[in-house]
């Protein structure tokens, strides 16, 4: 299981609209994106345009797999392992109760 995030949710889209306001003020993105870390204490920058960058994808902007697409794919795959497992458990009874039908008994 993954661990959860050290920055609050509020924390980080205060960081993304942060990087958009000051975008003009900056040459590159990566500069304002400099600048907005180390005013909010965020530990890289590299975090800060993680987040960004979803931010784009969430909004429509860039390509890619949508946060909410990720949490449904993420959730899928939780489920199928849960039914692979109680598949498994069924096959092992199926076939426990099978030999006991192949096996003679004797009456008493």
């Amino acid at each position: 299981m993954a661990r959860p995030s050290q920055y609050p949710l509020e924390l980080r889209r205060r960081a993304v609209r942060m990087v958009a306001e000051v975008r003009p003020e900056y040459d590159t993105e990566w500069a304002a994106m400099k600048a907005v870390a180390q005013k909010l204490g965020i530990g890289t920058t590299e975090t800060l345009r993680k987040w960004v960058r979803q931010d784009q994808i969430d909004a429509g902007a860039r390509a890619g797999t949508t946060s909410e697409e990720s949490a449904e794919l993420k959730r899928l795959k939780k489920e199928n392992a849960e039914l692979k497992r109680a598949n498994d458990i069924l096959k092992a009874a199926a076939s426990f109760f099978a030999a006991e039908l192949d096996r003679p008994h004797t009456r008493s």
